[in-house]
């Protein structure tokens, strides 16, 4: 009779060290379509051109570690794509990647880029009500442009390197036991005459939760806005935004 009720209260004990790990550590796994719109332009000077993009959809990818070990900061990876392409009637004159391209000439423009974010974070609240957290991003940003000229098949191209670290903040507002929740999630980097952002705002609805799998919708907006001067002999004042969808996992 003691054996048993040892092993009831050993099997409660267990049972309940599972679920409070489950609680407060965790992995989370999402994607995003993101409906993107991009202006501005690039150029190997300052005097960047201002060129008409089409409607891209894009794609964004994480993964993100959560655990109870103090001082040690949880671990986001995000990956995102920012390619876009479009036909353009030049208003003025720029250069690239030496050729100079005039006013009134029609080009064909192709941007692609990557974004890959290494977030170091800590949770400073975090409970059914609201949680914040804050730490620092370092994201490394790879593209290349492309330009075109319609008329005389002039050709440039330019590619471009580098981690950039940010500042890195989310917070997060739910509703209890309805599954709704809000948050604001963003880095930004403002040096020299660098500046880059990137944040997004979206409402979630967690339509499973259970002790294996957590499943949310997300709906939000997303900006991300590239200022960059003389990296890699490239300059680009852009800005991408647009309206995501995304569904996330918690293990």
């Amino acid at each position: 009779m003691k054996k048993g009720l040892l092993a009831a209260a050993l099997g409660c004990a267990l049972f309940s060290v599972t679920t409070q790990a489950d609680t407060i550590a965790g992995v989370y796994a999402g994607a995003q379509a993101w409906q993107t719109d991009t202006t501005g332009g690039f150029a190997d000077s300052s005097s960047t051109a201002n060129f008409n993009f089409d409607d891209e959809t894009n794609s964004s990818l994480y993964i993100a570690f959560e655990h109870p070990v103090p001082l040690v900061p949880n671990v986001k990876v995000v990956h995102t794509t920012l390619d876009n392409n479009g036909t353009t009637t030049l208003d003025s004159s720029f250069s690239f990647d030496g050729e100079l391209y005039t006013a009134n000439s029609e080009v064909n423009t192709i941007t692609e880029l990557e974004a890959t974010d290494l977030i170091l974070y800590y949770e400073l609240f975090d409970n059914d009500l609201v949680s914040f957290d804050v730490g620092l991003n370092a994201k490394y940003i790879d593209g290349a442009f492309y330009v075109e000229d319609t008329a005389s098949d002039t050709q440039s191209s330019g590619e471009f390197s580098g981690v950039i670290p940010m500042v890195y903040s989310k917070v997060q507002v739910g509703l209890p036991f309805t599954g709704l929740a809000a948050y604001a999630e963003g880095s930004y980097l403002s040096f020299d005459d660098h500046e880059l952002s990137d944040y997004q705002v979206a409402v979630t609805y967690s339509f499973i939760e259970s002790i294996a799998v957590d499943m949310t919708v997300q709906l939000g907006y997303r900006n991300v806005t590239v200022d960059i001067e003389d990296i890699d002999d490239v300059y680009a004042d852009m800005e991408f935004d647009g309206v995501f969808a995304g569904l996330e996992l918690h293990f």
